[in-house]
């Protein structure tokens, strides 16, 4: 079985790459060949492993780069230009969250042009297609995206959608919410808070937590989604209703909950080291999430993490 993910370097890809590696097993079959796309790649590649470093923004290269490859049998799209980095580079964005994408889905009709199967395609969408939330969200809520990367995720759920109906691709899209807790980095990710939370206050850091202590979020662990990736690209369509695209299940939270279960897992006064000092653009983005509900989700198998310590527990887990 030949793997194929892209955004390969970064935090959801390098996690999903671990469990990839030639010799384990994804649905029932050995995964023989993992190839792995990102603009520069750390290391010697493994016995097994093909490294393919360059620019997904380039649609020529990026052409070139798959022609060079076997037909795939699982494509991971992770790769994308976050939040505020889309908001801010809008030529960036498309390039990699729209043209990088249709790219890759053109790839799996031009495979089954050439007789072989269409590949199982997993697109790592976000619940930023929502935009602004009504007071539940369920698998009916309807998306309106209020940022550039909200409308570009959602198109790209389309056209999953799409390129399926045409037996083309495979293909799976799964609205992934924060996922916890992301290394020290400037991702243009506005929601970075979160896991800066969870480090400092583990750690027995002071902490100015920008929301109030009552603002509710949705976060699941990086362990979970990577099962959540995995499970993606395994289940029967079937079990969903026919549904591609599916919110994935996640737990719901107040700041204060999080702070508080920071410190029992941690052990560390986490209560008396956070500040809070509520930024309202902040607040609203993330601080106002209502009770979610994906019953498709779970029925096809998905499942959150346990509860708010198991969250805490393995976002700073290593490996």
């Amino acid at each position: 079985m030949h793997v194929l993910i892209t955004g390969a370097a970064g935090f959801l890809g390098r996690a999903l790459a671990q469990r990839l590696v030639p010799g384990s097993l994804l649905g029932g079959r050995t995964v023989t060949r993992l190839t792995l796309l990102d603009l520069a790649l750390d290391g010697p590649a493994p016995e097994g492993v093909r490294y393919v470093e360059g620019d997904m923004g380039d649609a020529d290269w990026l052409r070139g780069a798959l022609e060079k490859e076997p037909p795939i049998d699982a494509l991971f799209q992770l790769a994308s230009i976050p939040g505020g980095t889309a908001e801010q580079d809008y030529p960036l964005s498309r390039r990699v969250n729209l043209d990088a994408t249709q790219t890759l889905l053109e790839q799996g009709r031009q495979q089954v042009a050439a007789g072989h199967a269409a590949p199982v395609f997993v697109f790592a969408s976000s619940i930023a297609v929502f935009g602004h939330l009504p007071a539940l969200v369920d698998d009916d809520a309807p998306t309106r995206p209020q940022m550039t990367y909200g409308t570009q995720k959602r198109i790209g759920e389309l056209w999953v959608e799409d390129f399926s109906r045409r037996c083309w691709v495979d293909g799976r899209a799964v609205r992934i919410p924060g996922v916890l807790a992301r290394p020290p980095a400037r991702t243009g990710q506005l929601s970075a808070f979160l896991s800066d939370l969870i480090r400092e206050l583990a750690a027995g850091r002071a902490f100015t937590c920008p929301t109030t202590p009552g603002a509710t979020t949705w976060a699941s662990s990086l362990p979970c989604v990577v099962r959540q990736l995995l499970h993606a690209a395994m289940f029967d369509v079937a079990t969903s209703g026919g549904h591609r695209v599916l919110t994935l299940p996640t737990l719901r939270f107040a700041m204060d909950d999080l702070v508080r279960a920071v410190g029992r897992v941690h052990d560390t006064p986490a209560a008396d080291l956070v500040r809070w000092a509520p930024d309202e653009r902040i607040e609203a983005l993330f601080g106002r999430f209502p009770p979610l509900v994906t019953p498709r989700a779970e029925a096809a198998g998905f499942r959150a993490d346990a509860d708010l310590e198991a969250l805490v527990r393995q976002a700073l887990a290593p490996g």
